[in-house]
C-alpha cells in the first residue's frame, strides 16, 4: 500500500520560512516524480512545482520560483519543499504526489497522493 505523509506545516509570519516533508512508502520512490501542489482557501487545487526521479530536475510555478525549492534524498524516500519569503497568498493545505508519466504540472499526472498539511501565513 502506497502511502505518502506530509509534515512540516504550520504558522508563520509573512517573509518567514518553513520547510515541509513528504516522507513514502510502499512505492520504489526514486523512479517517481514528486510534485508539490496546494489548495487555498475557496479556491481549486494549484501546481506549484516538482522534481524528477532521474536527474532531479525542477520546475516551479511561476508564483513561487525564487523562493521555493524543492529537493529529494532518495535513501529517505522524502521529498522536501523549503518554502522562503513566505505571503500570505502562500496560505493552503500543500500536498505532496508521486507520479511515474506525464508533464508533472498537471494533477492527473500523479497516481499517489497525501493529505496534505496546512501552512499559514499571517501578517
Amino acid at each position: 500500500q502506497v502511502q505518502l505523509v506530509e509534515s512540516g506545516g504550520g504558522l508563520v509570519q509573512a517573509g518567514g520560512s518553513l520547510r515541509l516533508s513528504c516522507t513514502a512508502s510502499g512505492l520504489t520512490f526514486s523512479t517517481y516524480t514528486m510534485g508539490w501542489f496546494r489548495r487555498p482557501p475557496g479556491k481549486e487545487r494549484e501546481f506549484v512545482g516538482y522534481i524528477t526521479w532521474r536527474a532531479g530536475s525542477t520546475d516551479y510555478a511561476d508564483s513561487v520560483k525564487g523562493r521555493f525549492t524543492i529537493s529529494r534524498d532518495n535513501a529517505k524516500n522524502t521529498v522536501y519543499l523549503q518554502m522562503n519569503s513566505l505571503k500570505l497568498e502562500d496560505t493552503a493545505v500543500y500536498y505532496c504526489a508521486a507520479g511515474y508519466v506525464g508533464f508533472f504540472r498537471r494533477s492527473a499526472d500523479y497516481a499517489y497522493w497525501g493529505q496534505g498539511t496546512q501552512v499559514t501565513v499571517s501578517s
